[in-house]
């Protein structure tokens, strides 16, 4: 009840700073970040009693007063919030390489590997084959030659099979899940990320021998490629060895120093044109494995300084989602959707009896690769920029299957962690007990 009160009141002030500002006055950034943390806090803590993960609140919230929805946060106020976005990527992908110990590596690497083979080529090929099917429901497909039909297919579960890094960190941070479920599909999923970026491109040139864009736009080159993951691995092992330095040495003011070095490792990334995922990855797995022990102290120093900006990002996520057009789209979109969780489920299931596996961890674990977001619309966005004219149209199709993974991933993530009985007592009985006082959460 107190969430819903300070939920109104929020309302109340911005919609007098608007019609004070009048309708044409911008709203200063500052007090839009503020808005959007207190918002999106208010309403993750109001869905959590139901079972749902605060995530998707935050998303909800994003949603409610974003430009589909109030328009309290702008178009142009979600270009001046990439900076917040961009750390909370940064930070998201330090903390996962953190988590990653040389020990787990060793006991879990090839289980992970064998899983990660099957669901790719699993659910690539099964999301191809229904475009396939259902191109004569797509315009830009319908009536194109086969060649076409192929490229594009290719090309959109090229981008359709990827998961999300920062729900599934987000999500773990969250409700403090350690078991095997929540170790194996994170594991999964970072493995995963740099396997897609190599299948993107590949599948990239095949579609451009296949489907010329028109004007003979540039694709990516291997070149490029070979430096956007091998430079990630270096620049991301140099700034991981300096970090584990002062870890070594001086290990003083981590909350600061934390900060910092996400903010230093994006902006390197940027510049040097290699990907900042990756790189923060590696970052994060040199310090916490030759950090001499103070690695952990880092790790949680950056979980405190990560809260509020985790909040952020996923509102503006949220706030990027349209709901007008995805409504129209969904005849196609949800068969997608669909066979793309029977790809994840048969490919997790097929490649955890390869390594061996118990049913109860890769009959949970799938439910924690459906989410998409950040590095999905990423490469949506490559497509359309490659293909002007008919990459638009499949962008649209897959930003509306992304929005809906990334709505009902973190509901389906949590399902099998609680399946698994890796939550907390009060996290597994959040959904049983609506109405009752809410507990303290990790933001």
């Amino acid at each position: 009840m107190r969430r819903l009160v300070i939920l109104l009141i929020l309302f109340a002030v911005m919609r007098g700073v608007f019609v004070l500002g009048g309708p044409t006055s911008g709203i200063p950034t500052l007090m839009l970040f503020g808005f959007l943390i207190l918002a999106a806090y208010s309403v993750g803590e109001l869905v959590k009693p139901f079972g749902i993960p605060k995530i998707v609140g935050y998303l909800i919230a994003g949603i409610l007063f974003g430009p589909p929805g109030l328009a309290y946060v702008s178009k142009p106020a979600l270009t001046e919030l990439t900076p917040v976005s961009n750390l909370a990527i940064a930070l998201i992908a330090f903390l996962a390489g953190a988590e990653l110990q040389l020990s787990e590596i060793r006991e879990r690497g090839a289980a992970i590997l064998k899983m990660v083979s099957s669901e790719l080529v699993l659910t690539f090929a099964a999301i191809a084959g229904t475009m396939v099917l259902l191109r004569s429901q797509l315009p830009i497909l319908a009536n194109a030659p086969a060649a076409e039909v192929v490229a594009f297919s290719l090309l959109f579960a090229s981008v359709a099979v990827v998961h999300s890094p920062a729900v599934t960190m987000a999500l773990l941070t969250e409700t403090r899940a350690n078991g095997p479920v929540a170790r194996y599909t994170l594991g999964v999923v970072l493995v995963m990320d740099v396997a897609v970026v190599l299948l993107f491109s590949l599948v990239l040139a095949v579609a451009r021998s296949l489907a010329p864009p028109a004007g003979g736009a540039e694709g990516v080159q291997a070149g490029a490629v070979l430096w956007e993951i091998g430079g990630s691995v270096l620049v991301g092992a140099v700034l991981g060895a300096c970090i584990a330095l002062y870890l070594r040495f001086i290990s003083r003011e981590l909350f600061i120093f934390g900060l910092l070095m996400a903010l230093l490792g994006s902006e390197v990334a940027r510049i040097l044109h290699v990907e900042t995922l990756l790189t923060l990855l590696v970052a994060g797995f040199v310090a916490e494995n030759a950090g001499g022990g103070r690695g952990e102290d880092l790790r949680h120093a950056m979980e405190r300084a990560a809260a509020p900006v985790f909040v952020v990002f996923f509102a503006l996520a949220g706030a990027k989602i349209d709901p007008r057009a995805v409504l129209p789209l969904l005849p196609i979109v949800i068969p997608v959707v669909l066979v793309r969780m029977a790809g994840i489920y048969s490919g997790m299931r097929l490649g955890g009896k390869w390594a061996g596996l118990p049913t109860q961890v890769t009959g949970n674990a799938w439910l924690g690769l459906v989410s998409q977001a950040g590095v999905a619309i990423g490469l949506a966005t490559v497509v359309a920029d490659v293909y002007p004219s008919r990459g638009a149209p499949l962008r649209a199709l897959l930003m509306a299957t992304i929005a809906i993974n990334e709505t009902i991933g973190p509901i389906m993530f949590r399902l099998g962690l609680k399946r698994a009985g890796e939550l907390t007592p009060s996290e597994a009985n959040a959904g049983q007990s609506v109405g009752s006082p809410p507990t303290a959460g990790a933001h």
